[in-house]
């Protein structure tokens, strides 16, 4: 396994703009409920205080499908982790207007989460239109690289599911590259179908919603843990 310390990413600012007073209150008040234990090991127990199954959301965004997904299986608990402030604040909102119980925050890098879990601890892995860095020289920055797979590989329990989705033809071309050359996935797709069209149980997220309006392929891919 590549040692994490070798694949940590660097990341632009992690605020953009100012915060308005309302969201600036739910950063004080509501975050630390709902946020992961800085340090220590992560397991469900530990977070939400039972055996639960366990999925983790790697850059969230907005966390509108991590809203969503959390909604429609409240047995399940959610980890979520956005380095952004902005996306955090989103993500609150989430929770403080839904009432939901089942997600927990870590803003910061998912690699430090993916650290912290226990070998086969998770359920289902989600990377959702993670930045492409498209650029060739930018290309060990994609989370999609031996690393970070190795991370998730050993946190996922055999049978679990980790989805890829992506609007990049460069990111997609590369995370089929990386993931052909594993033995430790399964790619659960027959026809084209399979990963041109939106599974019903994948909430859309915002940014798949403004590449479909720009004209833009989008692809869905959903591997399984061997």
């Amino acid at each position: 396994m590549t040692d994490p310390a070798t694949i940590r990413r660097l990341y632009g600012r992690r605020q953009g703009h100012k915060l308005r007073q309302g969201q600036a209150a739910l950063l004080a008040e509501l975050l630390p409920q709902v946020a992961a234990p800085a340090t220590g090991a992560l397991d469900a127990k530990t977070l939400f205080g039972d055996d639960r199954p366990l999925w983790l959301e790697i850059g969230f965004g907005r966390g509108e499908h991590m809203a969503a997904q959390a909604l429609a299986n409240p047995d399940v608990g959610i980890i979520g982790c956005e380095p952004f402030i902005d996306g955090v604040v989103g993500a609150l909102m989430e929770v403080d207007e839904n009432d939901i119980p089942n997600i927990r925050l870590h803003n910061g890098d998912a690699l430090d989460v993916l650290d912290r879990l226990p070998p086969a601890s998770l359920d289902r892995v989600f990377l959702l239109h993670p930045d492409p860095w498209p650029k060739a020289r930018h290309a060990k920055r994609r989370f999609m690289n031996p690393g970070p797979l190795d991370l998730i590989a050993r946190a996922l329990k055999p049978g679990g599911e980790f989805r890829l989705g992506t609007d990049h033809p460069v990111y997609c071309r590369w995370a089929l590259m990386q993931m052909d050359r594993r033995r430790d996935f399964e790619w659960l797709a027959h026809a084209p179908g399979d990963w041109q069209n939106r599974p019903a149980d994948w909430p859309p997220t915002r940014y798949e919603i403004k590449a479909r309006a720009q004209g833009h392929e989008v692809w869905y891919f959903r591997y399984r843990r061997l």
